[in-house]
Protein backbone atom coordinates (compact mmCIF):
# COMPACT_ATOMS: atom_id res chain seq x y z
CA UNK A 1 0.00 0.00 0.00
CA UNK A 2 1.32 3.33 -0.74
CA UNK A 3 1.44 5.82 2.10
CA UNK A 4 1.98 9.54 2.06
CA UNK A 5 5.51 10.02 1.80
CA UNK A 6 7.16 12.83 -1.16
CA UNK A 7 7.95 9.55 -2.91
CA UNK A 8 4.66 7.51 -2.85
CA UNK A 9 2.46 11.49 -3.57
CA UNK A 10 5.11 11.08 -6.70
CA UNK A 11 4.42 7.63 -7.63
CA UNK A 12 0.03 8.14 -7.17
CA UNK A 13 0.41 11.38 -9.01
CA UNK A 14 1.91 9.24 -12.06
CA UNK A 15 -0.12 6.16 -11.69
CA UNK A 16 -3.11 8.87 -11.39
CA UNK A 17 -1.74 10.65 -14.55
CA UNK A 18 -1.34 7.34 -17.02
CA UNK A 19 -4.93 6.94 -15.84
CA UNK A 20 -6.34 9.77 -16.59
CA UNK A 21 -4.47 11.09 -19.55
CA UNK A 22 -3.57 7.84 -21.25
CA UNK A 23 -5.34 3.98 -22.01
CA UNK A 24 -2.07 2.54 -21.02
CA UNK A 25 -3.73 0.39 -18.70
CA UNK A 26 -2.56 0.49 -14.84
CA UNK A 27 -4.97 -1.28 -12.24
CA UNK A 28 -3.99 -0.02 -9.66
CA UNK A 29 -6.80 2.23 -7.33
CA UNK A 30 -6.06 6.12 -7.06
CA UNK A 31 -8.39 8.22 -4.91
CA UNK A 32 -8.95 11.06 -7.11
CA UNK A 33 -8.40 13.60 -4.83
CA UNK A 34 -6.64 17.35 -5.20
CA UNK A 35 -3.39 16.65 -3.53
CA UNK A 36 -3.35 13.20 -6.30
CA UNK A 37 -4.59 15.85 -8.99
CA UNK A 38 -1.79 18.28 -8.09
CA UNK A 39 1.12 15.61 -8.51
CA UNK A 40 -0.55 14.37 -11.54
CA UNK A 41 -0.26 17.28 -13.59
CA UNK A 42 3.39 17.66 -12.71
CA UNK A 43 4.36 14.45 -14.91
CA UNK A 44 2.12 15.34 -17.65
CA UNK A 45 4.21 16.11 -20.11
CA UNK A 46 5.91 12.81 -19.39
CA UNK A 47 2.78 10.91 -19.79
CA UNK A 48 2.91 13.09 -23.30
CA UNK A 49 6.72 11.80 -23.90
CA UNK A 50 5.26 7.96 -23.21
CA UNK A 51 2.42 8.47 -25.71
CA UNK A 52 4.83 9.45 -28.28
CA UNK A 53 7.63 7.13 -28.12
CA UNK A 54 4.92 4.31 -28.30
CA UNK A 55 3.58 6.30 -31.87
CA UNK A 56 7.45 6.85 -32.73
CA UNK A 57 8.05 2.73 -31.87
CA UNK A 58 4.94 1.83 -34.49
CA UNK A 59 6.92 4.24 -36.81
CA UNK A 60 10.44 3.11 -36.57
CA UNK A 61 9.73 -0.32 -37.08
CA UNK A 62 7.11 -0.10 -40.14
CA UNK A 63 8.59 3.24 -41.95
CA UNK A 64 11.43 0.51 -43.84
CA UNK A 65 8.91 -1.10 -45.38
CA UNK A 66 6.04 1.90 -46.07
CA UNK A 67 6.23 5.10 -44.66
CA UNK A 68 2.49 5.69 -45.15
CA UNK A 69 1.30 2.70 -43.51
CA UNK A 70 3.69 4.12 -40.74
CA UNK A 71 2.80 7.32 -40.79
CA UNK A 72 -0.89 5.83 -40.24
CA UNK A 73 -0.72 3.71 -37.70
CA UNK A 74 1.52 5.73 -35.43
CA UNK A 75 -1.01 8.20 -35.82
CA UNK A 76 -3.22 5.55 -34.54
CA UNK A 77 -1.51 4.23 -31.86
CA UNK A 78 -1.07 7.39 -30.30
CA UNK A 79 -5.05 8.85 -30.42
CA UNK A 80 -6.51 4.75 -28.97
CA UNK A 81 -3.36 5.73 -26.42
CA UNK A 82 -5.06 8.92 -25.46
CA UNK A 83 -8.90 7.66 -25.74
CA UNK A 84 -9.90 10.46 -27.66
CA UNK A 85 -10.02 12.67 -25.03
CA UNK A 86 -8.22 15.57 -26.13
CA UNK A 87 -10.14 14.73 -29.50
CA UNK A 88 -13.62 15.66 -27.80
CA UNK A 89 -12.52 18.78 -26.31
CA UNK A 90 -11.28 20.11 -29.61
CA UNK A 91 -14.04 19.13 -31.35
CA UNK A 92 -16.51 20.58 -28.39
CA UNK A 93 -14.21 24.23 -28.02
CA UNK A 94 -14.83 24.73 -32.10
CA UNK A 95 -18.20 23.96 -31.68
CA UNK A 96 -18.58 26.29 -29.07
CA UNK A 97 -16.23 29.46 -30.15
CA UNK A 98 -17.09 29.12 -33.81
CA UNK A 99 -21.09 29.31 -33.14
CA UNK A 100 -21.10 33.07 -32.72
CA UNK A 101 -23.28 33.27 -29.82
CA UNK A 102 -22.89 34.70 -26.29
CA UNK A 103 -21.15 33.11 -23.17
CA UNK A 104 -23.68 31.40 -22.10
CA UNK A 105 -24.83 29.74 -25.07
CA UNK A 106 -20.76 29.33 -26.06
CA UNK A 107 -20.54 26.75 -22.51
CA UNK A 108 -24.06 24.83 -23.09
CA UNK A 109 -22.85 24.17 -26.67
CA UNK A 110 -19.92 23.12 -25.49
CA UNK A 111 -21.29 20.72 -22.92
CA UNK A 112 -23.64 19.12 -25.87
CA UNK A 113 -22.50 15.66 -26.21
CA UNK A 114 -23.45 15.95 -29.52
CA UNK A 115 -20.83 16.95 -32.27
CA UNK A 116 -21.59 19.62 -35.06
CA UNK A 117 -19.93 20.60 -38.26
CA UNK A 118 -17.27 23.11 -36.87
CA UNK A 119 -16.19 19.81 -34.59
CA UNK A 120 -16.44 17.88 -37.42
CA UNK A 121 -14.36 19.86 -39.58
CA UNK A 122 -11.65 20.55 -36.95
CA UNK A 123 -11.08 16.76 -35.94
CA UNK A 124 -11.20 15.86 -39.70
CA UNK A 125 -8.54 18.51 -40.61
CA UNK A 126 -6.35 18.39 -37.15
CA UNK A 127 -6.04 14.53 -37.88
CA UNK A 128 -5.09 15.22 -41.12
CA UNK A 129 -2.58 17.37 -40.88
CA UNK A 130 -0.78 15.18 -37.82
CA UNK A 131 -0.64 12.33 -40.73
CA UNK A 132 1.09 14.83 -42.98
CA UNK A 133 3.66 16.38 -40.22
CA UNK A 134 4.33 12.73 -39.50
CA UNK A 135 4.66 11.51 -43.05
CA UNK A 136 7.15 14.47 -43.43
CA UNK A 137 9.91 15.04 -40.42
CA UNK A 138 12.98 13.03 -40.52
CA UNK A 139 13.88 11.46 -37.63
CA UNK A 140 10.45 11.13 -36.70
CA UNK A 141 10.30 9.28 -33.19
CA UNK A 142 12.22 11.94 -31.08
CA UNK A 143 9.85 14.72 -32.75
CA UNK A 144 6.93 12.96 -32.00
CA UNK A 145 8.06 12.16 -28.55
CA UNK A 146 9.35 16.09 -27.51
CA UNK A 147 6.06 17.47 -29.78
CA UNK A 148 3.45 15.43 -27.65
CA UNK A 149 5.56 16.58 -24.15
CA UNK A 150 5.43 20.04 -25.24
CA UNK A 151 1.91 20.03 -25.93
CA UNK A 152 1.29 18.56 -22.74
CA UNK A 153 3.72 21.16 -20.76
CA UNK A 154 1.62 24.14 -22.26
CA UNK A 155 -1.70 22.45 -21.02
CA UNK A 156 -0.17 22.43 -17.71
CA UNK A 157 1.10 26.19 -17.54
CA UNK A 158 -2.06 26.40 -18.41
CA UNK A 159 -4.36 24.79 -16.11
CA UNK A 160 -2.14 26.42 -13.12
CA UNK A 161 -2.13 29.94 -14.36
CA UNK A 162 -5.00 31.04 -16.56
CA UNK A 163 -8.80 31.44 -14.97
CA UNK A 164 -11.71 29.00 -14.96
CA UNK A 165 -14.50 29.65 -17.11
CA UNK A 166 -17.12 26.61 -15.80
CA UNK A 167 -17.10 26.36 -11.80
CA UNK A 168 -17.46 22.87 -11.10
CA UNK A 169 -16.14 21.48 -14.04
CA UNK A 170 -13.75 18.91 -14.57
CA UNK A 171 -11.34 21.33 -15.72
CA UNK A 172 -11.95 23.59 -12.86
CA UNK A 173 -11.33 20.57 -10.59
CA UNK A 174 -7.50 20.65 -12.06
CA UNK A 175 -7.28 24.36 -11.71
CA UNK A 176 -8.06 24.34 -7.71
CA UNK A 177 -5.55 21.27 -7.28
CA UNK A 178 -2.66 24.54 -6.97
CA UNK A 179 -0.40 22.24 -9.50
CA UNK A 180 1.93 25.87 -9.76
CA UNK A 181 4.81 25.04 -7.95
CA UNK A 182 4.85 21.69 -9.54
CA UNK A 183 4.61 22.98 -13.38
CA UNK A 184 7.63 25.28 -12.25
CA UNK A 185 9.37 22.22 -11.21
CA UNK A 186 8.52 20.53 -14.32
CA UNK A 187 9.26 22.57 -16.94
CA UNK A 188 12.07 23.36 -15.59
CA UNK A 189 13.47 20.05 -15.87
CA UNK A 190 11.91 19.19 -19.53
CA UNK A 191 13.98 22.60 -20.28
CA UNK A 192 16.97 21.12 -19.29
CA UNK A 193 16.53 17.66 -21.10
CA UNK A 194 15.88 19.67 -24.43
CA UNK A 195 18.99 21.82 -24.01
CA UNK A 196 20.97 18.67 -23.40
CA UNK A 197 19.62 17.60 -26.87
CA UNK A 198 20.13 20.33 -28.51
CA UNK A 199 19.29 23.98 -27.92
CA UNK A 200 17.22 24.16 -31.56
CA UNK A 201 14.71 21.96 -29.84
CA UNK A 202 13.23 25.03 -27.49
CA UNK A 203 12.21 26.78 -30.90
CA UNK A 204 9.11 24.26 -31.16
CA UNK A 205 8.72 24.66 -27.57
CA UNK A 206 8.83 28.67 -27.30
CA UNK A 207 6.02 28.26 -30.50
CA UNK A 208 3.78 26.06 -29.07
CA UNK A 209 3.98 28.46 -25.89
CA UNK A 210 3.09 31.40 -27.99
CA UNK A 211 0.25 29.23 -29.38
CA UNK A 212 -1.27 28.59 -25.94
CA UNK A 213 -1.25 32.03 -24.48
CA UNK A 214 -3.04 32.73 -28.19
CA UNK A 215 -5.76 30.26 -27.87
CA UNK A 216 -6.21 31.34 -24.14
CA UNK A 217 -6.64 34.80 -25.17
CA UNK A 218 -8.87 33.84 -27.56
CA UNK A 219 -10.69 31.53 -25.24
CA UNK A 220 -10.83 34.81 -22.68
CA UNK A 221 -12.48 36.77 -25.31
CA UNK A 222 -15.03 34.05 -26.21
CA UNK A 223 -15.97 32.75 -22.24
CA UNK A 224 -14.06 34.48 -20.12
CA UNK A 225 -11.65 31.93 -19.26
CA UNK A 226 -11.12 28.07 -19.83
CA UNK A 227 -12.59 24.88 -19.43
CA UNK A 228 -11.36 21.34 -19.70
CA UNK A 229 -12.81 20.75 -23.39
CA UNK A 230 -10.09 24.48 -24.38
CA UNK A 231 -7.03 22.26 -22.53
CA UNK A 232 -7.91 19.16 -24.92
CA UNK A 233 -7.73 21.86 -27.99
CA UNK A 234 -4.23 23.43 -26.70
CA UNK A 235 -3.04 19.57 -26.32
CA UNK A 236 -4.63 18.11 -29.68
CA UNK A 237 -3.50 21.72 -31.89
CA UNK A 238 -0.50 21.88 -29.79
CA UNK A 239 0.89 18.17 -30.99
CA UNK A 240 0.23 19.71 -34.30
CA UNK A 241 1.74 23.30 -34.16
CA UNK A 242 4.74 21.95 -32.25
CA UNK A 243 5.41 19.10 -34.86
CA UNK A 244 5.20 21.79 -37.18
CA UNK A 245 8.35 23.51 -35.50
CA UNK A 246 10.20 20.34 -35.90
CA UNK A 247 9.40 20.01 -38.95
CA UNK A 248 10.76 23.36 -39.64
CA UNK A 249 13.71 23.08 -37.45
CA UNK A 250 14.99 20.00 -39.01
CA UNK A 251 14.67 21.35 -42.53
CA UNK A 252 16.30 24.73 -42.05
CA UNK A 253 18.37 24.85 -38.89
Amino acid sequence: MLRNTGEDKMIKGFILSLQFFSRIPININIDFNERNIRYSIFFLPLIGGIIGALGGLVYYFLSPYNKLIASFLSLLTTTVLTGGLHIDGLSDTFDGFMSNRDREKILEIMKDSRIGTFGVLSIVLVMLFKFILIYSIDNLPLALILSFANSRIVAAITISYKKNARPGGLGDLFHKANPKNLVVGSGIIYSFILVLLDLKYLIPLLINLLAGEYMSYVSYKKIQGLTGDVYGAIIELGDVISLLGFWGVMLWI
